[in-house]
C-alpha cells in the first residue's frame, strides 16, 4: 500500500489541474478582498467593506466549496480510474486503492482549505477596519463546517469510485446540502418528537452557521460533527464494502 501511495502522489502531483484550482480560489479570495477595499476606500457609506462581511461570504459557500472539493477529488479518481484495472493486476488490492485515493486528496484539500482561511485572515486584518472578535468568530464558524464539507468531499469519494455518473453526483449533492433542510421539515412538521429533525439537515446547519456568525452569536457546536460523521460513516461504509466487490474491468 506505500508503494502505490508513493505513486498516486506522485501521479497527483504532476496534474495541472491541481495547481490550477487551487491558484483558480486564492486569486478569487484575493479579488473579492480587494474590491471589497477599493469601494469601501472609494464610498464612505459603503457597508460591506468590513471584514465580518468577507468572511461571511465563504461561510455561506459552503455547497460550493463541496462542489469544489469535486475537482481536487477528480484528479485520482476521475477519467484515470481506469488505471484502476492495472493497479489490480499488479497485486493491489481494491481495499488499498480506495483508502489510498482517499487519503491523499483529502489531505491535499484539507491544505488548500487550510491555506484559504489563513489567507482571508490575514487579508481581512490588513484591508479592513478592526473589527472586535470577528476573526475569531470565523474560526469558530470555519470549525463547525469542517465536517459538513468533509462529508461532502467523501462523499464525493464514493461516488466517483463506484463510477456514479458526474450529474448524478451533482444531483445528491445539492438534494443533500441545498434541500435536505425543506425537505426534512415538510415531512416532519406534524410529527412529535420529530419535528426538528431537519436541524440535522446538513443544508440547515450550514445556514444556521452563517446566520450565527452574522449576528455574532456563533459558538462550538457538536452537531454539526454528528451530522458529518453519519454522513461520512455511511459512505465510507457503502462505498468501501462495494468498491471491493466491484468488478474492475
Amino acid at each position: 500500500m506505500i508503494n502505490y501511495l508513493k505513486s498516486e502522489n506522485y501521479r497527483l502531483l504532476r496534474k495541472k489541474s491541481l495547481y490550477l484550482t487551487t491558484a483558480i480560489c486564492f486569486i478569487l479570495i484575493t479579488a473579492a478582498a480587494f474590491v471589497l477595499y477599493y469601494f469601501n476606500e472609494a464610498d464612505s457609506h459603503f457597508p460591506y467593506g468590513t471584514s465580518s462581511f468577507f468572511y461571511s461570504n465563504v461561510l455561506g459557500m459552503g455547497v460550493l466549496i463541496i462542489i469544489i472539493s469535486f475537482v481536487y477529488n477528480a484528479t485520482l479518481t476521475g477519467k484515470d480510474i481506469s488505471l484502476t484495472k492495472q493497479a489490480v493486476s499488479f497485486g493491489i488490492s481494491q481495499s488499498s486503492i480506495f483508502w489510498s485515493k482517499l487519503m491523499l486528496t483529502l489531505c491535499y484539500f484539507m491544505f488548500v482549505c487550510i491555506a484559504g482561511i489563513l489567507l482571508m485572515i490575514g487579508l481581512g486584518e490588513i484591508l479592513f477596519a478592526k473589527e472586535p472578535e470577528t476573526t475569531g468568530n470565523f474560526l469558530i464558524a470555519s470549525f463547525n463546517m469542517v465536517p459538513i464539507v468533509l462529508s461532502g468531499f467523501i462523499l464525493i469519494h464514493t461516488l466517483k469510485m463506484l463510477k456514479i455518473s458526474d450529474i448524478y453526483n451533482i444531483i445528491i449533492i445539492a438534494f443533500i446540502y441545498i434541500f435536505s433542510g425543506d425537505l426534512l421539515y415538510f415531512v416532519f412538521r406534524q410529527m412529535n418528537g420529530w419535528n426538528e429533525f431537519y436541524l440535522f439537515a446538513p443544508s440547515t446547519q450550514l445556514n444556521d452557521n452563517l446566520m450565527s456568525f452574522m449576528h455574532q452569536s456563533v459558538q462550538l457546536d457538536y452537531h454539526y460533527w454528528v451530522t458529518g460523521i453519519v454522513i461520512s460513516v455511511i459512505a465510507l461504509f457503502i462505498g468501501a464494502a462495494t468498491f471491493t466487490k466491484q468488478d474492475i474491468g
